[in-house]
């Protein structure tokens, strides 16, 4: 997959279940800003895809 693939893949994830996302809402007014982000990175399924997208980017640099 090229890199402008890749951007965009990354783009329509964060769209679709990223910005509605309640659980990262709760976290952050709960726990805070910091919480949430390590918990979208760390736990949610959504933030492994994204992980996982990076790293291909990555590797193609």
């Amino acid at each position: 997959m090229n890199r402008k693939k890749i951007y965009e893949e990354v783009e329509d994830v964060i769209s679709l279940f990223c910005h509605e996302c309640f659980l990262q809402k709760h976290f952050r007014k709960e726990y805070g800003r910091s919480y949430a982000h390590q918990f979208c990175i760390s736990q949610c399924t959504v933030g492994e895809k994204l992980k996982q997208l990076g790293n291909e980017l990555n590797d193609r640099s």
